[in-house]
């Protein structure tokens, strides 16, 4: 179990043993701030290698995988479906993506079904991916970048039929010569840059889109016309490199994907919590370690001696009322403060909305609650552009 889980589950109990308690919180010993966890952000040279597979891409192709890769599950999802229906070709095929829950940023991939298919293929990659976007979006793209200066120190990227490549203000911008057509570079990952980089562990070489020698070719072009007319399609693609932002329909992407956990996200509601429970500790009233005395057992109101109705000055006697069940004691519920409007219910869809997943499934593994079976760190409450 990760830290991150066994965090969660101590934090779940508590929260649990707060709702059932009988006494006011405020005469109870409030549960201790919650531990902190240190997230395993990448490194930047983590980062590089990371990004490597795709640097050399075509700009708005790149933002594509970066978006997508917040999906795996939708990624495994559009290729199989891409398997499917291989018949479908052209305006048919755009026209049938454009009906499927897909994320706008995993339709747009179905242009390219090489890179599509490697995504899936490469599936425990792509979530690290997914995972490095999510919390450290700046960093990846620097990391691209980064790895685009090496590749022109070394030759490998430059202007050409198939492409552009120009600099502005320190960034290396990458698109297609011709508007309309799209050409997916294939090279080493590993040795395209110079120096040799350890492959990624688990590397599958997609066939097609990668060459065992240094250099960089181009396969036939694809053409993107039959796209375009969809929010996802290519043209909707792009990045402000200056600012470090990957951008959808000209603004900026912000991942909605219920995958992976924003563990900076996490670390200020983690703040807040901790300030809301400080609060408490400074409210008056609160006495740690204080227990309340517990409550005598109410008097029927019915029955008994003390309690029994005196007859009426003008009525004839009545008959004594039967006896009253017991009352039970008076019920302590919490009292209105820093916890309130917290209970097991909320608590539970809270977190439950959050999800967690796993990864390196296997092709054609199954999914479960929002997650897939495998190897890997995810989670959690963020992710993908929604459904444009």
């Amino acid at each position: 179990m990760t830290p991150f889980k066994q965090f969660l589950a101590v934090f779940l109990a508590g929260c649990l043993t707060i709702a059932t308690v009988p006494g006011g919180l405020a005469f109870q010993n409030p549960p201790p701030p919650p531990v902190p966890v240190q997230g395993a952000q990448p490194s930047p040279d983590e980062l590089q290698r990371l990004v490597a597979p795709i640097a050399l891409y075509p700009d708005s192709l790149v933002a594509q995988v970066l978006a997508a890769s917040t999906f795996p599950e939708e990624i495994v999802e559009a290729d199989r479906w891409m398997q499917e229906h291989r018949n479908l070709q052209g305006q048919q095929l755009a026209d049938e993506v454009n009906k499927q829950p897909w994320d706008a940023s995993v339709k747009a991939l179905t242009a390219f079904p090489s890179v599509l298919a490697n995504m899936d293929k490469n599936l425990s990659w792509t979530s690290s991916l997914g995972d490095a976007y999510v919390n450290d979006q700046a960093g990846v793209m620097n990391a691209i970048q980064v790895m685009r200066q090496r590749a022109e120190a070394s030759g490998n990227l430059k202007g050409t039929p198939q492409q552009t490549v120009t600099t502005n203000e320190g960034s290396i911008y990458i698109q297609p010569a011709n508007p309309q057509i799209v050409y997916v570079p294939a090279y080493d990952p590993w040795l395209v840059y110079g120096p040799p980089l350890a492959p990624w562990p688990g590397w599958y070489w997609y066939p097609g889109l990668y060459i065992t020698t240094p250099g960089v070719v181009f396969a036939t072009g694809i053409g993107i016309g039959f796209f375009t007319g969809f929010g996802w399609g290519w043209h909707h693609w792009g990045f402000d490199w200056q600012r470090r932002e990957l951008l959808h329909n000209r603004a900026p992407f912000v991942a909605r994907g219920n995958t992976f956990v924003n563990r900076n996200v996490f670390a200020h509601n983690r703040a807040l919590y901790n300030n809301h429970f400080r609060a408490f500790q400074g409210r008056e009233g609160y006495r740690p370690n204080f227990q309340a005395a517990p409550h005598a057992p109410a008097t029927p109101r019915f029955g008994g001696a003390s309690r029994q109705a005196p007859p009426h000055a003008q009525a004839p006697p009545r008959a004594q009322a039967p006896p009253h069940p017991q009352v039970l004691p008076h019920f302590q519920g919490p009292r209105p403060g820093a916890f309130s409007g917290m209970n097991r219910g909320a608590m539970t869809r809270g977190f439950s909305e959050r999800g967690f997943s796993s990864f390196g499934a296997p092709r054609g593994g199954a999914f479960h609650g929002g997650g897939f079976a495998g190897g890997g760190y995810a989670g959690g409450f963020h992710g993908g552009g929604g459904r444009r």
